[in-house]
């Protein structure tokens, strides 16, 4: 407060009413400050819920497309490939439900089975899956629309394996009184790749890459 005057003398202010007046500044200042670090920490929860939010949805999806992957993986070398290396000459790839789509002949597919890369002579060998896929297999989801998975045999490496359904098995060593050795059994080496991918959105994917002996 200024000075004012009382018949022609100055009266100063009192200094406890200063002093009140300075605690009531820094008191409105420091609860400023607090309700603004309490507004910064509510902010911050409330982003790290919404992106753990979208973290988890963002991993449930690869899950998903992962699991559509491994399906078809599974589908190739547990079934597929076996049949067909069996079969001599190699029978019609045939479409198993309507699920399998074949970008690939029989004749190629059969190279890639049976031969070394460089000898396939019909395929590129490019590690893309979605370029040039032997086989693309559509799979239902049970929420969204379809996976679509793109598989590729992208290598071979020929060994030794019949294909009459005889395993070479045995001790690897002269059998008693047959005079007969066992070969070690080195089977063929095929590199896979596999990319599974929703039917409408293929930013939702997931990539595999198999080496499978048979």
């Amino acid at each position: 407060m200024e000075g004012y005057s009382i018949g022609g003398k100055a009266k100063k202010p009192a200094v406890g009413n200063i002093m009140k007046y300075n605690e009531r500044g820094v008191a409105l200042v420091t609860v400023l400050l607090l309700a603004l670090i309490g507004l910064g920490i509510t902010l911050a929860a409330l982003y790290m819920v919404g992106r753990g939010i979208q973290i988890s949805g963002l991993f449930k999806r690869y899950e998903t497309a992962l699991e559509a992957s491994h399906g078809a993986a599974d589908f190739v070398v547990k079934e597929f490939i076996p049949n067909k290396i069996g079969e001599v000459p190699l029978a019609t790839l045939g479409n198993y439900g309507g699920i399998v789509a074949y970008n690939i002949d029989d004749a190629c597919f059969t190279n890639k089975l049976t031969l070394p890369t460089a000898s396939w002579g019909c395929s590129d060998t490019s590690l893309d899956p979605t370029n040039s896929p032997d086989m693309t297999l559509t799979l239902a989801a049970t929420g969204g629309t379809p996976f679509r998975v793109f598989t590729k045999i992208v290598d071979t490496v020929q060994g030794n394996t019949s294909t009459s359904g005889i395993m070479l098995e045995g001790m690897g060593v002269v059998e008693s009184g047959s005079g007969i050795i066992t070969p070690q059994h080195f089977p063929y080496m095929y590199r896979i790749e596999v990319r599974g991918e929703r039917q409408t959105n293929p930013d939702e994917r997931a990539n595999l890459s198999v080496l499978y002996a048979y």
